[in-house]
């Protein structure tokens, strides 16, 4: 690593001390200051942000749109300091969870799962969350550039028991989790480039990571979407449902949850990560 990265990495280290010993609420609090400063005075994709917004919700009014971005910062700012203070953090909210007989329907086959999810509500929540309650689960995961930040994020996420898999690793490695009746986890959500499918998000041709189909076709492991919706700074809903695949082939199961995926949205639009060039390839 070089100095930046170096210092990158004592610096989360040192927010982490910092907002651990805070409460749940006074994290938010702070949270909430840090994003509106962030709306209001940081370019960086806002603009990206504001466009998806309107692909998506082409009815909406300016000032539907602009609500939805300010919500949007504030959900990030307040995710990312849960993540950096886990696992206290953690230990101060209450977890509603429906379709856990669901998760346990599916982990009954001993074929593995294959858990998709997308940067929607609080994706780090629900990632502790299973590895709290499976025996086994493995994300596949973007090694981060600043290698001071990768450190700290990954540590942060096997301190709560998580495995991770990074992308260009040998696909043996995800295979692997299947077979032992683990959870592989893939955030399927983003632009997949020319390696992708297309298949409709909000009714635009969006290029779709297709891996999780190919995993489901090749093993049978099912298939679940996993979402955390925050209702409140203590108070999370994770939600499993099913993928139907019967019958279906790469595309069709890939657009199967990515209309989930979409459904959750458009229902929760401030909860999700508008950031992502989620339409640059064009069909």
């Amino acid at each position: 690593m070089n100095a930046f990265h170096i210092i990158t990495f004592y610096i989360l280290q040192v927010f982490k001390k910092g907002f651990s010993i805070m409460s749940a609420r006074k994290r938010f609090y702070i949270s909430s200051r840090l994003g509106a400063v962030f709306y209001y005075y940081l370019d960086i994709r806002k603009e990206q942000a504001r466009a998806n917004i309107r692909k998506a919700f082409p009815n909406f009014q300016p000032l539907q749109v602009e609500k939805i971005l300010k919500k949007t910062y504030l959900n990030f700012c307040h995710n990312f300091i849960e993540f950096i203070s886990l696992p206290k953090s953690y230990k101060q909210i209450n977890i509603e969870v429906k379709g856990h007989r669901i998760l346990q329907s599916c982990l009954k086959q001993k074929k593995g799962v294959v858990l998709i999810s997308g940067h929607f509500g609080a994706w780090e929540i629900l990632g502790q969350w299973i590895a709290n309650n499976v025996h086994l689960f493995a994300g596949v995961a973007q090694k981060q550039n600043n290698k001071g930040a990768h450190k700290f994020f990954v540590s942060q996420r096997e301190l709560v028991g998580i495995k991770h898999i990074f992308k260009g690793s040998p696909l043996n490695a995800m295979y692997d989790v299947l077979s032992k009746n683990g959870l592989l986890g893939l955030v399927s959500d983003q632009d997949a480039r020319g390696k992708g499918i297309f298949v409709d998000f909000f009714g635009i041709p969006a290029s779709t990571p297709k891996g999780a189909a190919i995993f489901h076709i090749n093993t049978k492991a099912p298939m679940l979407l996993g979402v955390c919706i925050k209702e409140n700074f203590k108070k999370y809903h994770i939600h499993f449902k099913a993928i139907n695949t019967q019958n279906k082939d790469i595309k069709e199961i890939t657009q199967e949850y990515t209309k989930l995926i979409e459904l959750y949205v458009e229902k929760y639009p401030d909860q999700y990560f508008w950031f992502h060039r989620r339409w640059k390839t064009k069909p």
